[in-house]
């Protein structure tokens, strides 16, 4: 192997191509809906943030969009973290004693999308009292 080849490697291994997530698919027990209360907490400082800037403006425009991006980014992090304690956590026992659970899930996806697609600063706090239900459930069941 040449100089070149070698160096072409240790990029390689260095900064890999492919970034993997995720929550580990083995049963390790440990979820917490505090990733998804920040996330939502963040969406909605994003918003009010993007109320207080005037978006045309070359002085803000920058800030702008990170905030826009931020809210965007954070939404989908909601989702992402309440589906996994969804999917992977809750059992049809706290089923029994959640009986709208299903629905209150379905309820965080559409709110979340709305706060993606909009900038409605009223879905973002509807989404935060959202998350902060489900996180409630989710302790109710773990004591």
């Amino acid at each position: 192997m040449n100089f070149s080849q070698i160096s072409v490697t240790l990029r390689r291994i260095a900064n890999p191509e492919i970034t993997v997530h995720g929550h580990c698919d083995v049963p390790c027990g440990i979820y917490d809906p505090k990733d998804a209360q920040l996330a939502a907490e963040t969406v909605e400082k994003m918003m009010t943030l993007m109320d207080g800037v005037e978006a045309n403006s070359n002085a803000t425009r920058n800030s702008f969009i990170r905030y826009v991006t931020a809210k965007e980014t954070h939404a989908e992090k909601v989702k992402h973290e309440v589906r996994i304690i969804w999917g992977d956590y809750f059992k049809p026992e706290h089923l029994e004693k959640f009986p709208d659970l299903h629905a209150k899930v379905w309820q965080i996806m559409k709110t979340a999308s709305a706060c993606r697609q909009g900038a409605n600063v009223a879905d973002a706090a509807n989404l935060r009292q959202q998350v902060d239900e489900f996180a409630d459930m989710f302790w109710a069941t773990k004591n």
